[in-house]
């Protein structure tokens, strides 16, 4: 697979969409509507109603356009109470740009805020898919414990809010402390699709990885042949052809004498690729005990999922997710002089 976009640092996270960036979702919240009056069931549904969206537009334009019994000042008073959601949570900004396929829903009665997700952010959501941008810490799906927090687990409970019978489905996954943008699909055929053409529809993984060391190479790429052990630790194997290829691109964004800033595209995904390389080539991943690290520095696993760009699995479009570099990741570089 080869990568067919380069990054830069610090932008925020956002959906990008041919030349259209939209930023990410609220942090932390979704909602559902909840009407608090005593009328009946009926009635009840009759003041939430959902408008799909067929073409590019603001939201405020939208808004004005479809309700056509409703004034623009209370439009503007509906916005500002919380009171108009697109693809089910609240939005304010008059000039949210909606997408086709968005569902934009304008509630008369309140809107009761949910429980908090914790430790993810929901990016992107439609029919489909959703993209996340998870914390380190957090497990992504399974889990020996019956009742541990996972992200599988929080986004169940999330689409079931609009339908009991909603599922998500495993597409790919983040090692527990690995942070960044990862997606799950909403349907089992979006699923299939997504992991049939995995290698064609992904245009670019990028990581960032804060390694041990100063590397005297400012970029490489490491080929190896990884095989896992009895004990489930994976390892690069001395034979070609011996277990699975991967192939990992490395470019230095920078470093000090005791560690160094890689942003890391994967050309194979394969399980514990960039940690297993790292340690190959003498540099492991901070704080990663397992594949050789010494230092605690930063309190957690110094890898990152920073961008993931995809063919969207119905749609055709090329959409890119990106995220911030973790803050923790550049305190190593204040401490020293850095090259």
């Amino acid at each position: 697979m080869k990568n067919k976009q380069r990054s830069g640092q610090g932008q925020q996270p956002s959906y990008n969409k041919a030349k259209t960036n939209v930023q990410g979702n609220r942090k932390g919240k979704s909602s559902h509507l909840v009407n608090k009056s005593t009328s009946s069931h009926h009635d009840n549904q009759s003041l939430i109603k959902q408008y799909p969206v067929h073409e590019v537009s603001e939201l405020l334009v939208f808004l004005v356009s479809t309700l056509s019994n409703e004034g623009r000042n209370s439009i503007k008073s509906m916005l500002a109470r919380g009171q108009i959601l697109v693809n089910g949570r609240p939005e304010t900004a008059y000039n949210f740009p909606l997408q086709p396929g968005n569902t934009v829903t304008v509630s008369k009665g309140k809107i009761v805020e949910e429980i908090p997700l914790i430790g993810l952010r929901i990016m992107f959501e439609d029919d489909d898919i959703i993209v996340v941008n998870k914390e380190a810490g957090l497990l992504s799906v399974a889990s020996a414990k019956e009742n541990e927090l996972t992200a599988y687990r929080q986004l169940t409970a999330h689409v079931r809010e609009s339908n009991p019978n909603n599922r998500i489905f495993v597409v790919h996954r983040l090692d527990r402390d690995t942070s960044g943008v990862m997606m799950f699909a909403k349907n089992e055929e979006v699923k299939q699709t997504l992991q049939n053409s995995w290698q064609d529809s992904v245009k670019e993984r990028t990581y960032i990885a804060l390694v041990e060391g100063k590397i005297k190479k400012p970029e490489g790429t490491i080929k190896s042949w990884l095989k896992e052990s009895s004990t489930l630790k994976m390892y690069s194997s001395p034979y070609p052809n011996d277990g699975q290829e991967a192939i990992t691109h490395y470019k230095m964004i920078q470093s000090n004498n005791y560690f160094s800033l890689l942003e890391v595209n994967l050309e194979t995904g394969r399980k514990n690729q960039i940690r297993v390389h790292m340690q190959d080539i003498g540099h492991p991943v901070a704080g990663d005990k397992k594949y050789g690290a010494k230092t605690k520095t930063i309190g957690r696993l110094g890898l990152h999922a920073q961008i993931l760009a995809f063919e969207h699995p119905t749609k055709g479009e090329v959409m890119t997710f990106k995220t911030d570099i973790p803050k923790t990741f550049l305190h190593p570089f204040r401490l020293s002089p850095t090259t």
